[in-house]
């Protein structure tokens, strides 16, 4: 009998959860459009409201035109009323910010830049901050946090953190899922990405997609017809620790030629580090402030700039070349720190996977830039609460 209640609780949960997401990506729509988009009887569509408009989560916005003329009552989801914490965890960068539920930001602070002696203060630190953001904002329903992979989903900590090991003794789980009064989601920060473009960009809502950071590290996010690739451990699509090189420069993870060391914002700032003519004062800056200032001023027409963009991008094309041959998507989104590079370093993947890609493979994978902000992973941290907020209504509100 339990299992026959534990299926239908599970039933009801799922067409809930369609009636939301149907709601979030379509906008007003009737009873009437939501039963025959989703294929469930208008009987069966009315109960879910109903319940739906009783916690508020829902609302009626008026008449709307219904089918063959017939007026209609119009629903929409109530995004503005509910608010979500995103946290991006970056080794010497934490954002936290507050969104609603369609990622509008409403507020969002940088974190003191973070060194390896001072992790378990800065853990302490983000759990006192958001703590004050619930206290201040009752709309707030989840907290969304976005880490370094190679992500071990289920053990909750990550296995390598390059160039800032303390990470790894975090356990990103046991530190915040009962800190606040709220739910709290963990994903890794190239999968919290790829949501985010998954969410809230309706042109990659299709097909596969692929989110490639390139940010403090480099990683890969995948979502394959509306699902995420995790792999057994959690740790699938570490594209910042395959090998270019099988002679090249040392990682922390073990290998050889990473692909990391060689166009992540650290490695930019390594470079700029031993040629200081190129970005003047760049020892002092943040890996961050550093790369922004290569850019703006390669942006000015500086050869000795702009040729270390084009490097730089030539690397980041060698991933492309391995996130088509490897996952074959049918587009790829590059984002964060490293993207700001824009158009040239756009141009410059794009001729390089040209170059070494089969061409009827290369030649229709789509590659952009994101057109998500700058904090596109802070961003997807939020995506990741979003998404468990319409995925498990029950966990918020009593709707059963």
């Amino acid at each position: 009998m339990s299992s026959y209640s534990d299926q239908q609780s599970s039933i009801s949960e799922n067409n809930r959860s369609r009636v939301l997401q149907y709601l979030y990506h379509n906008g007003i729509c009737s009873r009437a459009q939501i039963a025959k988009a989703i294929g469930l009887t208008p009987a069966a569509i009315t109960k879910i409201t109903a319940k739906l408009l009783a916690q508020d989560v829902i609302e009626e916005t008026g008449d709307m035109e219904g089918d063959k003329n017939r007026r209609s009552i119009g629903l929409n989801l109530n995004c503005a009323k509910y608010h979500i914490v995103g946290v991006k965890f970056a080794r010497s960068l934490v954002q936290i910010a507050v969104f609603d539920l369609k990622c509008n930001r409403i507020f969002m602070t940088d974190l003191p830049t973070v060194n390896e002696e001072h992790i378990p203060e800065t853990v302490e630190c983000i759990r006192n901050t958001v703590r004050r953001l619930i206290k201040d904002d009752s709309s707030i329903v989840a907290v969304g946090m976005a880490v370094p992979g190679p992500y071990l989903k289920d053990e909750g900590r990550t296995a390598l953190v390059s160039s800032m090991q303390g990470w790894r003794q975090i356990n990103f789980i046991k530190e915040f899922s009962d800190a606040f009064d709220v739910p709290v989601f963990v994903e890794q920060d190239a999968r919290a990405g790829a949501l985010a473009q998954f969410l809230f960009d309706p042109e990659l809502s299709k097909g596969s997609l692929a989110y490639y950071l390139l940010g403090e590290g480099i990683g890969l996010g995948i979502i394959d017809n509306g699902a995420i690739y995790y792999g057994e451990r959690g740790t699938a699509t570490e594209i910042g620790h395959v090998s270019i090189d099988v002679n090249g420069k040392p990682c922390d993870c073990g290998n050889v030629g990473c692909l990391e060391r060689y166009c992540s914002a650290n490695a930019i700032h390594e470079r700029l580090n031993a040629n200081p003519g190129i970005v003047p004062g760049c020892e002092s800056m943040t890996h961050a402030q550093a790369c922004s200032a290569l850019f703006a001023k390669a942006g000015t027409g500086d050869e000795t700039a702009m040729t270390l963009v084009r490097d730089i991008a030539r690397y980041i094309g060698y991933g492309a070349v391995t996130i088509i041959n490897a996952f074959n998507p049918t587009c790829i989104v590059l984002g964060d720190i490293v993207a700001q590079a824009g158009q040239p370093l756009l141009d410059e993947v794009e001729r390089v996977v040209l170059d070494r890609t089969i061409p009827e493979i290369g030649s229709n994978t789509r590659i952009t830039l994101s057109t998500l902000p700058t904090d596109a992973t802070v961003t997807g941290a939020a995506a990741v609460a979003i998404t468990n907020f319409l995925e498990h209504p029950s966990m918020f509100f009593d709707v059963a």
